[in-house]
């Protein structure tokens, strides 16, 4: 009788294998219908941290952690993942970021290691660079539970702008800051500079990522609002003093010391921190 169960079982497998697969999508769809029109969860996490002294506030952070270290992880291995993939084109990529210094001709090497070095540099950033829109949608995955439903769905589409924006800091900051800085740098006080690939790589991506994070400030801000942490009147108000605060911290990124640079850092940043205080009132109408 046991042997007949199993020759039945081996003869049907495959009819249930196709009705398996034949249901997968219905119950994606209805999973993905219920995640986006579900109510926000009754313990958001800025009023979890409000009441942090009470234990069971202190057992919901817990929770909260224990999710946000589940999408860390998960966004930390697309990161390796991603640095696998850029290992094909990192060598195209290295001649791509030499060509403002005249190529790779124009660095000598006085390290073993050094060039080993340059090569997982540019494939980090590239890594970064290709695995941030899945990261950005595990950190909207933690955020989402929080929000309500029309929010959660509208947010979503702000995952290509994020990716269309770092990519566009880091153009920026190639195809602008590196053809006005690296004349001057290159020749300060008429003292010809012998470039290192090191030395070059380092300051070239370090100045491109950094640009490229300062371009997703708007995103970050319009977050913060949905989330509860932050809200446009204030950032309004206050925009005399976050324009100091940018002419200080373009100063400390800006490659060079003449104010035409600096000049450059401050005025796409001056118009980001603008655009976020938008998103943030376009974020409060959002949660209603």
């Amino acid at each position: 009788m046991s042997s007949l169960r199993v020759i039945l079982r081996l003869l049907f497998f495959p009819f249930r294998l196709l009705w398996i697969l034949f249901r997968l999508p219905g119950r994606a769809f209805q999973k993905l219908s219920l995640f986006f029109n579900q109510e926000p969860e009754e313990h958001p996490l800025g009023e979890i941290l409000a009441n942090l002294p009470d234990e069971a506030a202190r057992q919901q952070l817990v929770e909260h952690l224990e999710a946000f270290r589940a999408h860390l992880l998960r966004a930390v291995i697309a990161v390796g993942i991603g640095i696998v993939f850029s290992f094909f084109f990192t060598p195209q990529l290295i001649e791509f970021l030499a060509r403002p210094v005249g190529g790779l001709s124009a660095l000598k090497a006085i390290e073993v290691t050094e060039s080993i070095g340059v090569f997982m540099r540019v494939a980090l950033m590239a890594g970064l660079a290709i695995a941030l829109p899945y990261v950005t949608f595990e950190f909207w995955l933690f955020a989402a539970p929080g929000l309500k439903p029309g929010t959660r769905k509208f947010s979503l589409l702000a995952i290509p702008l994020v990716f269309l924006f770092f990519i566009g800091g880091m153009a920026f900051a190639y195809y602008l800051m590196l053809p006005a800085a690296l004349p001057v740098l290159l020749n300060f006080m008429g003292i010809q500079t012998e470039l290192r690939p090191n030395s070059y790589f380092s300051f070239v991506t370090g100045l491109m990522f950094w640009i490229g994070v300062f371009f997703e400030f708007p995103f970050v801000i319009y977050l913060l609002t949905l989330i509860g942490w932050v809200r446009p009147q204030p950032l309004l108000r206050g925009w005399r003093v976050a324009i100091v605060i940018i002419a200080i911290v373009a100063a400390a990124i800006t490659p060079t010391v003449d104010p035409v640079n600096m000049f450059l850092v401050m005025l796409p940043m001056s118009a980001l921190y603008f655009v976020g205080i938008g998103l943030s009132f376009l974020a409060i109408r959002r949660r209603g």
